[in-house]
């Protein structure tokens, strides 16, 4: 029967054909750069191929975008120009509120993709708001990441033909191959906010799985070379803090000066090096602490630029958590519970020291990507002291070297395969850790259907143990991802003894999670109906070890938009039939927290967002079986 099934999947596969042909634009070379001043008056821009005939992808998908716009690509030997007229009939009411960077707030916007390897996976994003606002990010198979900053210039006018629009991006913000001739991936978006619609230039098609892979192609770009990449910030840092003691012989205020410097330097036109020696991270935004009374830890956002920029290959896999570089010590709690007779704690750092953190990243012209990344951090003490004044350290992190290594390679049809590890080695008896795995993702030619997945093996080295501590986690997804009817099964294993922690984070381990989901959506409108989706799925989880049932359910939901109204309205439910169990909220292994059977439905609406007053509404019910004591 499993051969029958495998015979079936392949002749599925292979009897797929190539979807339809792309939109092809010419770019235009020119020997004088254009000003970026939001007026398109130079004699190369009129006669320079337009971009037009944007496609809506929502509210009505497949439907041409209300409002015309015309777009044209210049470039040169240091960089990439775009302008834009974007038409509207009523200038006085294009949306235009002011932001901060990376917030597109209630504005029209406009935006441009390049996938400069063409390999339908990896592409930059620029994007400017009718306010003027500028936001940048990176598309990968992780999704889109908006940490991601460049250096680059746009101007935006309000005329009165609507907004014009205006992009100059250096080759320094780009990585692209060392051919004579290149071949970019591009799209362009545009977002009209009061009419809540939103065109490509190239049809992005909802019932079509991936964005990058739906990218029309930019010809014409030759004979260019990426420029020397030198960046050196050093930085100087002073501090005092004043805390009132009010205690002799203990100064109110403590004094601290600091040093160091951020470098980058581009190898090659694929490849960048960044560097940052002794760094200080005190002008990063803080976190918003979380009272946690969960049995897990709060996972938190990245803040530290050096981290946020160009991590898209080191994120491949989700096995890298970059916080716990410089993070919390290994054994922040254990000098409270070392205390002597008369002793407290008069300093215990929250964070480690970082000495210097290193990173290089690119992609290679037969679209591999490579990620080498090397932290290190010093000692880091806690200090004990007693009501004479006599003080001792405790070591709460040793000396710690921290590595990471990424081969991402993209294959045909929106495919791709990687290799990521892992390593934490620290000086003296604590324990090091090393942790290796991969991703997947396998397509058919037409990107209907696709089998991905990931798979790792954590490994602990304890000085007291001569054979290390491992643990395995794997995860398979085979279904149908794009048209109207998709379904997918899956299954999740992570082993009693995997443990990822170390520069990774996992919440839960030791479970066994299977699913099996259907959905069938419709995009384009139908009878009173502007579009409708729905899902249906089953899921079935139980601890690896002991085979212990943890939890069942049945869920649902449907949604339809209105044609004439577009209001939104949706229902679902969660059926949870038998008893389920949490193992990790009791805190204490071999028990559990029982929940009782419960069936759990909802309603919800909202209105038309395009008019002056919209209305959002939600009502859940749940009926729930007292049966049973919930300790055990």
């Amino acid at each position: 029967m499993k051969r029958f099934l495998i015979i079936i999947l392949f002749i599925q596969f292979s009897q797929l054909s190539i979807g339809q042909g792309n939109k092809q634009l010419s770019a235009k070379r020119i020997s004088s750069a254009p000003k970026i001043d939001g007026i398109l008056n130079e004699e190369a821009w009129q006669t320079a191929d337009a971009a037009s005939d944007f496609i809506q992808r929502s509210p009505q998908p497949g439907k041409a975008l209300h409002f015309q716009s015309e777009v044209r690509v210049l470039y040169d030997d240091v960089a990439i120009y775009l302008g834009a007229q974007l038409y509207d009939p009523h200038p006085d009411s294009i949306l235009h509120e002011l932001s901060q960077r990376d917030n597109e707030a209630n504005a029209d916007a406009f935006g441009l993709f390049l996938d400069t390897y063409n390999d339908d996976i990896n592409a930059y994003g620029f994007f400017v708001t009718a306010a003027g606002v500028q936001l940048d990010g990176r598309y990968s198979s992780q999704g889109q990441d908006l940490n991601w900053n460049a250096v680059w210039q746009s101007k935006v006018v309000i005329n009165e033909k609507g907004w014009c629009v205006e992009f100059r991006i250096p080759y320094s913000a780009l990585r692209f191959p060392n051919i004579v001739e290149q071949k970019f991936g591009i799209n362009i978006l545009r977002k009209v906010r009061r009419t809540r619609e939103e065109g490509f230039w190239n049809e992005i098609k909802p019932e079509v799985s991936g964005l990058v892979n739906q990218f029309g192609d930019l010809n014409g770009i030759s004979e260019i070379k990426s420029p020397l990449r030198l960046s050196l910030t050093p930085y100087i840092s002073a501090y005092i803090e004043n805390y009132p003691y009010n205690e002799p012989g203990k100064s109110n205020n403590s004094y601290s000066l600091n040093g160091g410097m951020d470098i980058k330097y581009g190898i090659n036109e694929s490849f960048t090096l960044d560097m940052t020696l002794v760094p200080d991270f005190g002008q990063v935004q803080s976190d918003n602490k979380v009272l946690n009374l969960s049995p897990f830890e709060v996972r938190y956002d990245e803040n530290r630029q050096f981290f946020t920029e160009g991590t898209e290959l080191f994120n491949k896999g989700g096995l890298f958590y970059s916080r716990r570089v410089g993070g919390l010590p290994l054994d922040y709690y254990s000098p409270y519970y070392e205390l002597n007779e008369g002793e407290y704690v008069k300093e215990n750092p929250g964070s480690t020291q970082l000495i210097n953190a290193t990173k290089i990243s690119g992609r290679t012209r037969s679209n591999l990507g490579i990620g080498v990344f090397n932290a290190t951090s010093a000692n880091t003490y806690a200090v004990i002291s007693d009501s004479m004044g006599n003080t001792r350290t405790i070591l709460t992190q040793p000396l710690t070297n921290y590595n990471v290594l990424v081969f991402d390679q993209a294959l045909k049809n929106n495919s791709y395969i990687s290799l990521i590890n892992t390593n934490v080695t620290r000086e003296g008896k604590t324990y090091d850790a090393n942790l290796t795995g991969t991703e997947f993702k396998f397509a058919n030619k037409k990107n209907t259907f696709a089998m991905n997945g990931n798979g790792a093996l954590s490994q602990l080295y304890l000085p007291d143990s001569a054979q290390p501590v491992l643990g395995y986690a794997y995860a398979l997804r085979l279904g149908k991802i794009s048209g109207k009817l998709t379904y997918n099964v899956s299954a999740n294993v992570k082993s009693d003894k995997y443990d990822p922690n170390d520069l990774g984070i996992n919440f839960m381990n030791n479970t066994v999670e299977t699913f099996a989901n259907i959905g069938y959506n419709i995009y384009k409108p139908f009878w009173r109906v502007n579009e409708f989706g729905s899902s249906l799925g089953v899921g079935y989880s139980r601890l690896y070890q002991p085979g212990f049932l943890w939890n069942f359910n049945i869920y649902g939901d449907a949604y339809t938009t209105f044609t004439k109204s577009f209001l939104t309205t949706g229902l679902g439910f969660n059926f949870e039939p038998i008893i389920t169990y949490d193992h990790w909220e009791p805190r204490v292994k071999g028990h559990y927290y029982a929940y009782p059977r419960d069936y759990m439905g909802y309603y919800w609406f909202s209105s038309d967002y395009r008019r002056k007053f919209a209305l959002d509404g939600r009502v859940n019910y749940k009926y729930r079986f007292c049966e049973l004591s919930p300790f055990f």
